[in-house]
C-alpha cells in the first residue's frame, strides 16, 4: 500500500475458497506484555502481532527502561521482565488510539513507582477512562484525568507508589479493559484484591482472557459467587515462554467473505476453545444459514448466510460492523442489540455505521444499543472510516458483490491489522484497487 493512498475497493468476486492464518490476537499480545513486563524474569512470546496498537505498548515499556527484543519476520518477541521494579520511573506515554495501551498501563504502572502522564491523538481524549481511575483511586493510587474540561478522559497523571489493596468497585457497562487493567496489576498490591463489579459486564470474554494470561505467567483470579473477582496478593508473576493464537477477530472477516459471497473460509491455528469469544462469531453466521465446522487446529465457514436474524452481539462486540456488511445480503431485517459501549470505541460504531450503511442503500433505523439493518437495493458508494480500523475492513467487505464501494483512509488498518488489504486480496484471488 502507499503512504499517498487515499482510498481502496475490491472488484465483486465469484464465491470465495481458501484458507488463511491470520495475524496474532491484539486483545492476547498486550495482556501478554503487561504481565511479562511485570514478571520476574525472561518471557519469550510468539505469534506476536505487529501493529499500530502492539508498538505503541512496546515503545511505553522500552521508554519505561525495559530490554525488549522484537523479531518482526518470525512474530517473536523477547522481554526481560522488571519484576515491578521500573529502571526509568518517570515518562510521559504517548498511547495513539490504543485504549488497551493506556487502560492496561495506567494500572500496571500504578502498582509500580514513579511519576507518568499518559496521552494520545485527539479521539483518545474523548474515550471513557473514569472507571479506571476510580477503580485505582479505591486501591490507595494517586491518578487522576488532567484533561481541561472532560474529567472522564485522557490525559492522564500518576503519581505511583505502588497499590494497597483491598476492595474496589469497577463499572462493568462502558469497557471490560478497566476491570481487566485492575486485574492484572492486582497481583502486585500490598495486600490481596476483591473487585466487584457494578452493572452488566460487557464482554465478558475478554476477561475470561485476560484471567487466563495471568494463569499463564503464574497468578491466578478466582470469581466470587457475586460476580467480582478475588486475586491473591503480594505475587509475581513468573517469565515463561507464550504462543498467541491467530486474531478472531481479524478471522472474522474472512469469514464473512464466505457468508457474503457463499463460498469457503478456513481459518488455521484458531479453535472453538480459543481464548478469544470473538471466534463466536461463526455462530451467529450459523444462525443465519452458513454452515460451520470445528476442527482441531482449524474453523471453516461455507455458504451463504441467508436470512437476517434479531441478536445480543454484547460478548462479541468487536464484530459487529462485520455483521452489518454480512447483514446487507441477507433476506430480511437484522437486529443487533447490546453494545451501547459500541458508542465508546475508535468511533462511535453505532451511529457512525449506521451513517455509512445508508450510503450503500440500506435502510438503518439506530438504538441505544444497537441498530436494525433492513436490506435494500445497493448501491456503490465511498465510504468514510472515522480512523476506525474495524470500519475500513468491515465495509470492504461490500465490495466482494457491489461495484466501485472505496474505503477511505486504508492506512488506519494499520491499528490491528496492517496488511488486510493485501491478504484478503489474496484470500479472494485478485488485488485490493488503491487510488
Amino acid at each position: 500500500m502507499s503512504s499517498q493512498s487515499t482510498r481502496v475497493c475490491f472488484v465483486p468476486c465469484p464465491s470465495v475458497d481458501g484458507s488463511i492464518r491470520p495475524p496474532g490476537s491484539k486483545s492476547i499480545t498486550n495482556r501478554a506484555m503487561i504481565c511479562a513486563a511485570l514478571a520476574v524474569g525472561e518471557s519469550r512470546l510468539s505469534g506476536v502481532l505487529d501493529s499500530e496498537d502492539t508498538q505503541v505498548m512496546v515503545q511505553a515499556w522500552k521508554q519505561l527502561g525495559l530490554n525488549i527484543d522484537w523479531d518482526r519476520d518470525r512474530n517473536e518477541l523477547r522481554i526481560e521482565g522488571c519484576g515491578g521494579v521500573l529502571p526509568n520511573g518517570k515518562s510521559d506515554i504517548f498511547v495513539a488510539n490504543s485504549g488497551t495501551t493506556i487502560r492496561f498501563l495506567v494500572a500496571a504502572l500504578a502498582a509500580c513507582h514513579g511519576e507518568f502522564t499518559f496521552d494520545g491523538v485527539a479521539r483518545m481524549r474523548e474515550r471513557p477512562i473514569e472507571d479506571l481511575l476510580l477503580g485505582l483511586q479505591q486501591l490507595g493510587a494517586d491518578v487522576k484525568s488532567i484533561h481541561p474540561t472532560n474529567t472522564n478522559c485522557p490525559p492522564v497523571r500518576l503519581i505511583a507508589n505502588g497499590l494497597n489493596g483491598g476492595e474496589a468497585n469497577v463499572a462493568g457497562n462502558v469497557s471490560s479493559q478497566f476491570l481487566s487493567g485492575l486485574m492484572m496489576a492486582a497481583p502486585y498490591a500490598r495486600t490481596p484484591v476483591k473487585l466487584t463489579v457494578e452493572g452488566e459486564l460487557v464482554s465478558k470474554p475478554y476477561v475470561e482472557m485476560t484471567a487466563s494470561v495471568m494463569r499463564s505467567f503464574g497468578c491466578t483470579v478466582e470469581q466470587t459467587k457475586v460476580g467480582g473477582y478475588q486475586i491473591e496478593a503480594p505475587r509475581r508473576y513468573s517469565g515463561c515462554g507464550y504462543a498467541i493464537e491467530p486474531d478472531a477477530s481479524a478471522a472474522s472477516y474472512f469469514f464473512a467473505a464466505a457468508a457474503i459471497t457463499g463460498g469457503r473460509a478456513r481459518v488455521e491455528n484458531l479453535s472453538k476453545d480459543a481464548l478469544q469469544g470473538d471466534v463466536g462469531f461463526v455462530e451467529v453466521l450459523k444462525k443465519m444459514g452458513s454452515n460451520v465446522a470445528y476442527g482441531a487446529n482449524w474453523i471453516e465457514v461455507q455458504g451463504r448466510a441467508s436470512h437476517g436474524i434479531d441478536i445480543d452481539m454484547n460478548a462479541v462486540s468487536d464484530t459487529v460492523q462485520t455483521l452489518a456488511a454480512v447483514a446487507l445480503f441477507a433476506q430480511g431485517p437484522t437486529r443487533i442489540r447490546g453494545v451501547a459501549h459500541n458508542r465508546h470505541k475508535e468511533t462511535d460504531r453505532i451511529s457512525d455505521l449506521a451513517t455509512e450503511l445508508r450510503k450503500l442503500g440500506a435502510i438503518v433505523e439506530e438504538f441505544k444499543d444497537g441498530l436494525e439493518i433492513t436490506p435494500a437495493a445497493l448501491r456503490s458508494a465511498t465510504l468514510e472510516t472515522y480512523h476506525d480500523h474495524r470500519m475500513a475492513m468491515s465495509l470492504s467487505l461490500v465490495g466482494l458483490r457491489i461495484p466501485d464501494v472505496w474505503i477511505l483512509n486504508p492506512r488506519c488498518t494499520e491499528k490491528t491489522y496492517p496488511k488486510y488489504f493485501e491478504e484478503m486480496g489474496r484470500f479472494i484471488g485478485q488485488s485490493a484497487i488503491y487510488d
